[in-house]
């Protein structure tokens, strides 16, 4: 029988946009997020399907991993990226989703994996979705488990765009954007999971997520959508 393996995957352990911080987002962007909103609210539920490992259980959707704040270790983020000074959305998108996607138990701690991913953030709290993305982490005990078996993943992107409801509604009315410059962005691309022992495995992934780039400044990540829509 082949062998299953744990997955640290965007959709996974249950958080999306929170009802709250999607209509701030939509009444940030006006008629672009409108639109998209049409769209993605139909895509709420299960987005990406995973499968956890036979010794370990998926966090439930109200877990404390999907609310809690982001610690601040002093030891600092671990492996985790720092974010890239981009200042052109699909770019920041595409860098954002590899930094989702990567993770090594072996030498970040779950709160250093939180710190880390905090960073990446706005820190304007109209449009800072932060239980969308804490949402991603396992919980504390799956991710004691994850470390038990040095599990760690690596990714590439293939591929970033605007969905087609974003593009539509941004050319429908150009100047709805410079309210919050608020971006939705699609990426594509492929996750490579191992652990000790020779176990491993890869996946296709995507996500979407929100990206705020205002003029003069870099990018950073508002929010990451509860399934993916082109």
């Amino acid at each position: 029988m082949r062998k299953r393996f744990p997955r640290f995957s965007l959709s996974a352990y249950g958080a999306g946009w929170s009802a709250n911080r999607r209509i701030a987002i939509v009444a940030g962007v006006v008629a672009v997020l409108l639109a998209l909103a049409g769209a993605v609210a139909l895509l709420t539920g299960s987005g990406n399907g995973h499968q956890a490992p036979d010794t370990a259980a998926s966090a439930p959707a109200d877990s404390p991993s999907s609310s809690e704040a982001a610690p601040r270790p002093s030891s600092g983020s671990g492996s985790v990226a720092k974010p890239p000074q981009i200042a052109e959305p699909v770019a920041y998108a595409k860098a954002a989703a590899q930094m989702l996607w990567s993770y090594d138990t072996r030498d970040t701690s779950r709160d250093q994996q939180l710190a880390g991913m905090r960073a990446w953030m706005t820190t304007e709290p109209k449009y800072a979705d932060w239980t969308s993305v804490s949402g991603q982490v396992p919980d504390p005990v799956l991710w004691s488990r994850m470390a038990d078996q040095d599990q760690h993943a690596t990714a590439g992107v293939t591929e970033g765009h605007y969905p087609s409801a974003f593009k539509q509604a941004l050319a429908d009315d150009p100047s709805a954007i410079t309210e919050a410059y608020i971006y939705v962005v699609t990426v594509n691309g492929k996750q490579q999971i191992a652990w000790k022992n020779g176990g491993g495995g890869a996946e296709e992934r995507a996500v979407t997520l929100a990206v705020q780039c205002r003029p003069g400044h870099d990018c950073r990540l508002a929010a990451i959508a509860p399934s993916v829509t082109q």
